[in-house]
């Protein structure tokens, strides 16, 4: 039997068809390109007219590390930071500039209510493409930091002169520095090995192997390995000395001014250094070139009683949700907070107890209060008794994400799979008494994890009478475990700071994230109780969202 031929008129058609639908993909793609980060507009100030004249309030300040498209550990992504400013601004947050703080603290001229100063460190390239378009879109005016060094060095992922120019002359950005150079001094690794003097590339590369007791450029004597000083007090000043005036010379050749705005590496220090001969000479160096200094990293909230020399700013970290930053403000400031919900149908199913919960597309983000849980209570439970529940732990490690079946109302009568910095327990609380019943080490004990470091357990808990079972990751490592509530309770989900933990750049942050994903409950016949996992037109729309962000993502990184 013969194939069928089309005939030559018939392929150029086919041809035509498909080169159209490829350039009509193609310029949607673009537009999508052009909108996602291009400005056209100019920034607007807050109206000084709603200013109250009481400087109590004082001015929050947030500052990024970086911007990438899609996010990384340390970079956030653009979503993410698009939601956290949105929210800041639902809030009623307006950003103020570099002057308004020199006027409120030289003059004595009050701010608004709720004032955001609002910059980005490092100098990325890629921090100034991704985070303009949503600036303009929530007219929100920000500082670019860079590292002096940078222009020299001509590194391409980083601003250079002619950028920053650029940036200022938009309206949406102010210029600061992090100082000359970014280089870290005294270094060992974790098996105290001594590595001297690294800069910022060799840093990053062994940063999985170095000791966090490590200094960075400015803030000590070059030692040895024994801690004895390498330079005496003259040249330990010169080379200190040497860094200031090179930042002067350079940003005064190359974008015609010192800029204001410092924020010295690295921050906590007590003073100025980490040592108080350093300190001194940082401090005389930071009020000869500067305006004002950001010195402390962990807490938003500046007051009037604050040095404009020593003030402080929080860095959202790239895993935060945006609940966590808002519970991270509402901590610092006591101030009411609205907290996003997400999707509000959803939430219906749970009611809150503690914290803060946001329901995102299959995902449950349970947001603790500081050193504190959250909790929350799935609707209408009160009679289940043998059922099935699984969910993904996605939450960071370092921290506590439980399930509690057959709770009472403040579940002091309750039986719960916990997971704890890495570590699995199936906990039985009678009358406010807790038993463990089980407990399972579910990694290398030797290994110490880093807060940053994100978590993802699938977990199967069966509860039938007496008895429970337990998978992890699709392996059964607990069968028919004897119980003795067998009453019929609630479920709730909670999450729970788990302590510090080791941060390889000294972050503390006492608010925690829990994580369920795909969290499903059913009864012993497979009938489902709740499920959070997307269906119908809910997943398609998730699906082909994901793929236009993809296929964005895939232009701007290879264009």
């Amino acid at each position: 039997m013969k194939t069928k031929e089309f005939s030559p008129e018939r392929k150029d058609r086919i041809k035509l068809v498909r080169s159209i639908l490829q350039g009509i993909i193609l310029i949607v793609v673009l537009a999508l390109i052009v909108k996602a980060v291009l400005t056209f507009s100019e920034y607007q100030p807050y109206n000084t007219n709603t200013v109250s004249k009481d400087r109590n309030s004082g001015f929050i300040a947030v500052s990024y590390f970086g911007v990438d498209r899609t996010g990384d550990d340390t970079l956030i992504s653009t979503e993410a930071l698009e939601k956290q400013v949105k929210a800041l601004k639902d809030n009623g947050y307006v950003t103020i500039t570099q002057q308004d703080i020199l006027d409120y603290y030289k003059k004595g001229k009050p701010l608004p209510e709720k004032s955001l100063f609002l910059f980005f460190e490092d100098g990325r390239r890629d921090t100034a493409i991704f985070s303009g378009k949503i600036l303009e879109q929530y007219n929100y005016k920000a500082s670019m930091m860079t590292y002096a060094d940078k222009f020299e060095k001509k590194d391409p992922k980083f601003l250079m002169p002619e950028d920053l120019l650029k940036l200022k002359n938009s309206s949406y950005w102010e210029l600061g520095t992090n100082g000359y150079r970014l280089e870290y001094i005294n270094v060992f690794d974790k098996n105290s090995n001594y590595l001297g003097n690294l800069d910022s590339v060799q840093f990053s590369k062994t940063i999985s192997k170095i000791n966090r007791d490590y200094n960075h450029y400015l803030m000590d004597y070059i030692r040895d390995e024994n801690g004895i000083p390498l330079e005496n007090y003259e040249e330990m000043k010169n080379r200190m000395d040497n860094d200031y005036k090179s930042i002067a010379n350079i940003y005064k050749r190359e974008v015609g001014e010192v800029p204001g705005l410092y924020a010295i590496m690295h921050s906590n220090t007590g003073k100025f250094g980490t040592n108080d001969k350093t300190s001194d000479i940082n401090g005389q160096w930071i009020k000869k070139l500067f305006h004002m200094n950001f010195n402390r990293e962990g807490y938003s909230l500046n007051l009037p009683d604050s040095s404009i020399y020593d003030l402080t700013r929080v860095q959202p970290q790239a895993y935060w949700s945006t609940n966590h930053l808002l519970m991270r403000i509402w901590d610092d400031t006591k101030k009411n907070v609205k907290f996003i919900v997400g999707d509000e149908e959803k939430a219906k199913d749970f009611q809150e107890i503690k914290g803060q919960a946001e329901f995102l597309d299959d995902k449950i983000i349970l947001t603790s209060l500081p050193k504190e849980k959250g909790i929350i209570k799935l609707q209408n439970s009160e009679g289940y008794k043998d059922i099935k529940a699984s969910t993904m732990l996605k939450g960071n490690v370092i921290g506590s994400q439980a399930v509690y079946l057959r709770a009472n109302k403040d579940r002091s009568d309750s039986i719960y799979v916990q997971l704890i910095n890495n570590t699995l327990n199936v906990v039985e609380n009678l009358k406010g008494n807790k038993k463990l019943l089980y407990s399972l080490s579910l990694g290398d004990k030797n290994k110490e994890f880093d807060i940053k470091d994100l978590g993802n357990r699938k977990v199967d808990i069966t509860l039938v009478q007496d008895k429970l079972t337990l998978a992890i990751d699709n392996k059964i490592i607990l069968e028919n475990l004897k119980v003795t509530n067998e009453k019929k309770g609630s479920v709730f989900l909670e999450s729970a700071w788990g302590d510090y933990g080791y941060s390889q750049r000294n972050i503390a942050d006492d608010v925690y994230d829990g994580v369920f994903k795909g969290f499903k409950v059913t009864d012993m016949k497979d009938e489902i109780l709740y499920d959070s996992s997307l269906k119908g037109m809910e997943a398609v729309n998730y699906n082909i969202k994901n793929f236009f962000n993809k296929l964005v993502n895939w232009f701007i990184k290879n264009l």
